[in-house]
């Protein structure tokens, strides 16, 4: 054991084994945030530098990320993101403001109707929640339409301005 520990406190492994160890924990959170948006259908884990889906509709099978679709590939961003900001937030000081929302910018004009019903109906399970707020940054109408609360932000040559749209 003292071998061990002496070994992961080299100066040249130490680094290596936190990063690894924090890389675990955000997996372990974002992978939880993705079985339940996604159903109970994924999982996330990492092997050799490479985020990869477990799909429990396939078997288990284990596979890169880069094969899910739009609307998946969407749903596993914002386990990330939503591990990510639970993270930072347990990092903060006490008494420093906590990290409870998330802005999401995630060019949702090139998902298909199909995706772009999965992204929707994926930002609606999260609502109900209520332990973040999350904002979405789009131009699509279809998309727009289905946030209750929404700020339409317009703009001419020389000034911007913003509207609350909703209750």
């Amino acid at each position: 054991m003292a071998k061990l520990l002496g070994d992961r406190l080299r100066s040249n492994h130490f680094p290596r084994w936190l990063v690894a160890s924090a890389l675990d924990v955000l997996v372990a959170d974002a992978s939880e945030s993705l079985r339940e948006l996604s159903g109970g259908q994924f999982e996330l884990t990492h092997a050799d530098g490479d985020f990869l889906v477990v799909d429990h509709a396939d078997a288990d099978a284990r596979r890169p990320v880069k094969t899910l679709s739009g609307g998946e590939t969407f749903q596993a961003s914002l386990a990330l993101a939503l591990a990510l900001s639970s993270q930072l937030a347990g990092l903060a000081a006490e008494g420093a403001p906590r990290l409870e929302s998330i802005l999401l910018d995630e060019g949702f004009g090139t998902l298909d109707e199909s995706s772009l019903e999965t992204v929707a109906g994926t930002l609606e399970n999260l609502a109900t929640r209520g332990d973040r707020m999350v904002g979405v940054i789009t131009h699509v109408p279809a998309l727009a339409e289905r946030i209750p609360v929404r700020f339409s932000v317009a703009r001419d040559q020389r000034t911007s301005t913003i509207v609350r749209e909703g209750p």
